[in-house]
């Protein structure tokens, strides 16, 4: 059953359209990835659903008696009317259940007067009022009452909430803290249709694995914005790419509905191509039946125009946004040990995050640093780029080492400069020309960089921080959560620029499509005893496999107390080996089919061009040979277009 469906939907601001024609209906348990660059309408897409804007034309359907449900990306949490900043997150969590809450006041009023006259003789009021109460009481049973509140305090521990973040007043949680915990007020009411705006900012590996499986299995219909592509692949089974005011539905979460996008995008390219082709054939022979001057001339030249005239002339697909163009470079090499860190820890006033970090940091390794929020990711960043001392141990550079920084918080921004200045303050010696060439190859065009930096989004500010660190020399690349606020199109940029830089790298990143890519080693901070020590180190033996690869060592690594010795977890089993045996006869088999289907795609590419070559040559005046030879056209297009969906070309 549909939940929601638009049709036609166009939205303008003044004389700039923002979303056009945009159309695609979703039924209950559907999960939608929106994709596209920052600015694109996104956000707008979700404002039109919730009525706050009214599309210029176009219909909106939203199944009757369906609860929406919106985390926004910005102001995403509300402090619910009646609470003070004083209140705590399991209070906040509470209000996701109104109807329950007003059915314990309305129960304890009932209780109240219960009393009152359980000690009156004639007792008629008060055996209906009991019935009533009987009534009202069971309903709340069945509706959850019993178990709403240990729901709640279950999905704030799920969200990385832990005792002492439970007992703070919200007024004094971080603006990350503060999104997850509307995430999880979100999650607990459990609206029909649920819509997500970059709700994988600020959340760690571990609650985004939670978050992941909690929506995979969410029985009900959900629209998510998200750049993390790891995220979107293990949640969506369909992708709306919105690109040039345009929307295109694509089965399939982001990985193998880009790949069908990019095909069909490849197909249209080449229907444009053909069809401009055909055209020109046409109007070749329409001057030369014209120059020819007969009766009998002219009416062909007139009979192929009226042909022209009909003809539904195909649109030029659009090339994609221009990309930030991303090169990171060094002056000179360093030593082939870059970064001593022996025995560091480093504690707040009463709080100690970490102890005994010893590691050697080697030329070209990429290592990412990974963990939960608040574990001193970031606090590491700070210590290996001077900004804190180590409490204990120390940190040593070696032989030549030049380190370019990346900081989230974007501290070396100033608010008040313009985005021109901003660059050109940190680089004087530079041109105007180069200065502005620069910026450009980051998306700030015009009036753009004549904007002050206070005025810039969270992805203009992390754009032209990355512009600041490509204009430095470095030969050692500290990158703290550099893919945040990001578009997907820029961290393909980013990753590229990574991946083909001769120096170093030391990342805290908690995107693990960026992490898969890149890393050839992986830190985890993780304080505490689970694995007798507060960090986990592993090389990675396969680029590209980073994080899979990880989490398998971590499983393996993993340990249990039994007798007060730990006990490795045994996870091999008859039933797993049996299962392992079924998935490679599976896996061999399908391969049997692809390569069967990849050789079908092969020969019938080359019937295409010979069909396409005749209908265009020979037979453009034969219209029976033609009629057929489009017919086979036909057909074979649109079985390439299966066997791409298949091969996911």
């Amino acid at each position: 059953m549909i939940a929601i469906s638009l049709n036609g939907v166009t939205l303008s601001f003044g004389m700039r359209t923002v979303l056009e024609n945009i159309s695609f209906s979703l039924n209950e348990d559907d999960k939608l990835g929106i994709v596209g660059v920052n600015g694109c309408g996104k956000s707008s897409l979700f404002r039109l659903i919730l009525g706050e804007e009214e599309a210029d034309c176009g219909e909106i359907y939203i199944s009757k008696d369906k609860t929406l449900g919106i985390l926004r990306q910005d102001g995403a949490f509300t402090l619910p009317e009646g609470l003070s900043d004083d209140a705590k997150p399991a209070e906040v969590m509470l209000y996701s259940y109104p109807e329950l809450l007003e059915t314990e006041a309305r129960l304890d009023e009932m209780k109240r007067r219960l009393d009152a006259w359980s000690g009156v003789s004639d007792n008629s009021f008060y055996t209906e009022l009991s019935q009533k109460y009987t009534d009202l009481h069971a309903k709340y049973i069945a509706d959850g009452g019993m178990e709403f509140r240990s729901r709640c305090v279950s999905v704030l521990r799920r969200m990385g909430f832990d005792d002492e973040m439970l007992s703070r007043p919200v007024a004094t949680l971080s603006g990350g803290q503060k999104t997850r915990l509307a995430i999880s007020v979100q999650l607990c009411r459990d609206p029909d249709i649920l819509l997500l705006d970059e709700p994988t900012n600020h959340l760690d590996i571990e609650t985004l694995g939670w978050l992941e499986n909690y929506l995979a299995s969410y029985k009900k219909c959900v629209l998510v914005i998200s750049h993390d592509r790891y995220f979107l692949d293990r949640v969506t089974n369909k992708t709306l790419f919105i690109e040039h005011t345009k929307g295109k539905l694509f089965a399939g979460s982001y990985t193998p509905a880009s790949a069908l996008r990019e095909d069909a995008d490849r197909v249209a390219e080449k229907h444009y191509w053909e069809q401009q082709k055909y055209i020109k054939h046409q109007e070749e022979y329409i001057a030369q039946q014209r120059a020819w001057n007969r009766e009998k001339n002219i009416k062909r030249a007139e009979s192929r125009e009226k042909m022209l005239d009909k003809l539904e002339r195909l649109e030029r697909p659009k090339e994609a946004p221009r990309p930030i163009h991303l090169k990171f470079s060094q002056e000179h090499s360093s030593g082939n040990d870059v970064l001593y860190v022996r025995d560091v820890g480093f504690a707040y006033p009463g709080n100690e995050l970490f102890r005994g970090l010893d590691f050697l940091l080697q030329q070209k390794e990429r290592l990412f640093i990974i963990g939960k929020n608040g574990c001193g990711k970031s606090t590491l960043v700070k210590l290996l780029t001077g900004q804190l001392e180590p409490t204990r141990g120390y940190i040593e550079s070696g032989y030549n080492v030049e380190i370019g920084c990346y900081d989230q918080e974007n501290r070396t921004l100033t608010d008040t400069n313009t985005v021109l200045d901003e660059l050109w303050n940190a680089y004087p010696d530079r041109t105007e020309l180069e200065i502005r060439s620069i910026l450009a190859a980051f998306r700030f065009y015009a009036d753009d960089i004549e904007k002050t930096v206070g005025m810039l989004s969270g992805g203009e500010r992390a754009r032209l921080m990355l512009s600041k660190l490509i204009m430095s020399k470095m030969n050692l690349l500290i990158l703290d959560e550099p893919t945040n606020h990001l578009d997907i199109s820029s961290r393909e940029a980013l990753e590229d620029a990574v991946d083909s830089f001769d120096g170093t790298v030391l990342c805290v990143s908690h995107d693990r499509y960026f992490i898969n890519r890149l890393a050839t080693r992986i830190i985890e901070l993780c304080p505490g005893d689970e694995f007798g020590c507060d960090f986990l180190d592993y090389r990675v033996s396969k680029k590209g496999h980073a994080i899979d690869e990880y989490f398998e060592f971590k499983r393996s690594r993993k340990t249990v107390a039994v007798g007060g010795e730990a006990a490795r977890v045994q996870t091999a089993s008859k039933e797993q080996f049996l299962a392992d045996k079924k998935s490679q006869s599976q896996a061999r088999s399908e391969q049997r089919r692809l390569e069967r289907m990849a050789k079908e795609q092969t020969e019938l590419e080359a019937e295409l061009d010979r069909v396409t070559e005749e209908l265009y040559g020979e037979a453009a005046t034969d219209y029976v040979r033609a009629a057929a030879l489009e017919a086979r056209k036909n057909e074979i297009e649109e079985r390439l277009l299966e066997i791409y969906e298949e091969l996911g070309v």
